[in-house]
Formats: C-alpha cells, sequence, structure tokens
C-alpha cells in the first residue's frame, strides 16, 4: 500500500505542472502556518484596545517593533519584495525565460493576499497617520490584484501564455458543439440553460460595470448549471453521493458529455466577453500599478524611518 502510494505521488510529480502545483500549496502552506500560529498565539492580544496592550504579557515580543512583531513585518516586506518580481519579469528578459507566466502568477497571487495579512498582524491593526495611509493603499493594491487575476483569468491562452485569437476560439467552440450533438446521454434541452450565454452584441453595449458583474454572474452559476444537468441524469442515490450534483459521478460517460458542456459554455462566455475584459483590462492596470508603486515608496520610507529610529 504504501509503496502504491509513493508511486502515484512519484508519478504525480514527474510533470513541470503538478510540480509547480505543489510548489505553490506548499508556499501557501506555510503563511497559512505563520498567520495561524499568530492568530493563536496573540489571540488574547489582538483582542485588546489599543490603550490596554502595554500591559498584556505580550505586548514586548507581539508590537510593532518586539520581536515577532518585527519578523511579521520583514516576512511581510520580502513577500511584498516578491511580489514586484512578476512586474520585473516582464520588462527583463533574463528572467523572463525562467518558467511560465502564469506560474509566476500563482506564486504572485499567494504572495498578495499574504503579504497584507502579515502587514495587518505586524501593525496590530494600528492604522494611524503614515503608516495607516500606507496600509490603505495596501488595501487597495490588494483587492485590485484580485480583480486583475480574475480579468486574466477571463482571456483564453495557450500553454504558453499567449492569448487565443478569436478565430481559434470560434473554432474550438464549434467542435466541442459537434461532440455534443453527437452524444445522446443527455438532451439539447437539458444542456439548453448551461450552455446559453449573453449576446456578443448585447454586452458590448452594456456599461463596463454592468458587463463585468454580468460576467461574474455568469462564471458563478456555471456550476450551479451543471450540476443541475447531473441531478437529472442520475437516480436518487446517485444524486445524494454528488451533493445532488455539485461532485463529480462515477459515471464517465455522463461526465464526459458535461466536460464538454463545461468548456463550450466557458469559451462561448469569453468570446462574448473578449471586448469588455480587454477594456476592463486596460482601466485596471491604469489603477493598479500607481497604487502599488505608491505603497513601494511608502514602506521604503517606512522601514528608513524604523532603521533610523533604532527598531531594528
Amino acid at each position: 500500500m504504501q509503496a502504491t502510494a509513493n508511486a502515484h505521488f512519484t508519478s504525480f510529480l514527474s510533470t513541470p505542472a503538478s510540480r509547480h502545483k505543489v510548489a505553490v500549496w506548499l508556499l501557501a502552506a506555510f503563511y497559512a502556518a505563520v498567520i495561524g500560529w499568530t492568530v493563536v498565539h496573540g489571540i488574547s492580544y489582538y483582542r485588546l484596545p489599543l490603550e490596554e496592550r502595554p500591559y498584556h504579557p505580550l505586548y514586548r515580543e507581539l508590537r510593532p517593533s518586539g520581536r515577532v512583531g518585527i519578523g511579521l513585518g520583514l516576512l511581510g516586506v520580502a513577500s511584498f519584495l516578491g511580489i514586484f518580481l512578476y512586474a520585473v519579469r516582464k520588462r527583463w528578459k533574463p528572467l523572463s525565460r525562467i518558467g511560465k507566466t502564469k506560474n509566476w502568477l500563482d506564486i504572485h497571487v499567494v504572495l498578495g493576499i499574504s503579504a497584507p495579512i502579515l502587514i495587518t498582524f505586524h501593525a496590530g491593526f494600528k492604522m494611524r497617520n503614515l503608516a495607516g495611509v500606507s496600509y490603505w493603499i495596501m488595501i487597495a493594491v490588494m483587492l485590485s490584484g484580485i480583480v486583475g487575476r480574475y480579468l486574466y483569468a477571463q482571456i483564453p491562452r495557450r500553454i504558453n501564455a499567449a492569448e487565443l485569437s478569436l478565430k481559434e476560439m470560434q473554432t474550438m467552440t464549434d467542435e466541442l458543439t459537434e461532440q455534443l450533438q453527437k452524444q445522446s446521454l443527455v438532451s439539447a434541452e437539458e444542456l439548453k440553460p448551461l450552455l446559453a450565454v449573453p449576446a456578443k452584441e448585447q454586452v458590448e453595449s452594456m456599461p463596463v460595470v454592468f458587463a463585468l458583474l454580468l460576467m461574474m454572474a455568469c462564471d458563478l452559476k456555471r456550476p450551479f448549471l451543471v450540476a443541475r444537468v447531473r441531478r437529472r441524469a442520475l437516480s436518487g442515490g446517485d444524486r445524494m453521493r454528488t451533493l445532488w450534483g455539485l461532485r463529480t459521478s462515477p459515471e464517465p460517460g455522463l461526465e464526459k458529455v458535461i466536460d464538454l458542456a463545461r468548456r463550450r459554455s466557458w469559451i462561448a462566455t469569453k468570446i462574448s466577453f473578449l471586448a469588455k475584459t480587454h477594456q476592463v483590462f486596460h482601466l485596471w492596470h491604469v489603477v493598479h500599478r500607481p497604487f502599488s508603486y505608491s505603497f513601494a515608496i511608502l514602506v521604503c520610507v517606512h522601514v528608513t524611518v524604523a532603521l533610523l529610529m533604532g527598531y531594528f
């Protein structure tokens, strides 16, 4: 049993994509462990009002200039330096040859979520003066980064991260439609709600904000439409075992049809929203970059002042 498990794990790690996935999860687990330990260790301290914290036994350790506080701050700053490597890679050719853009983006996202949390605990939830301005700019960078990652995922790409052309996406949609028409497990009427997407002309006539919200609604609704198809094709017992269609069923034929329908729905949706996605992505860059650079400057000022005042 152990030998079989080891063989499966070794086989899983045989591809670069699998190794990258493991590396991302390990990095996320490291940050989760650090943040989890901080919460458990210091919950009684962080729950106190600011004026009562100096009397807490962990004050000297958890205050921003304390041993743990400084450690969290340094790890947060190091994480932010890692975040900016993604932007540097786009402009520095030697770095651009290392790895894939998507892989760098995955690391960028993990660091972008973890670093603000570390900085929040470093500051002890005390957001005043210049530190307060820096903090809220940091939160704006994080939130805009989450939006940017979502927008990036809306533009279909090849394995090498180059964007697919509209013609290529239309060809893929036609091929998937043809495969779905040949199958007989699920009727066209049952698949109709899943395959229905807003018309491209309708989307292009919408304001940007409405189009973005509609695109998000389509993505959020898709798993439930998939579950509906699965639920109607299964018997009562199988429905319960798949959590009423939300989990994969033991029927390979049905799952193949569902996968084809899901991919067709996803690509067709991206075709309809492609022009708006590019428009929003351009606006996102206009907002995200100034916030990022402003925060980087404020971090440098903060670290310099801390060094001059002898906190390290």
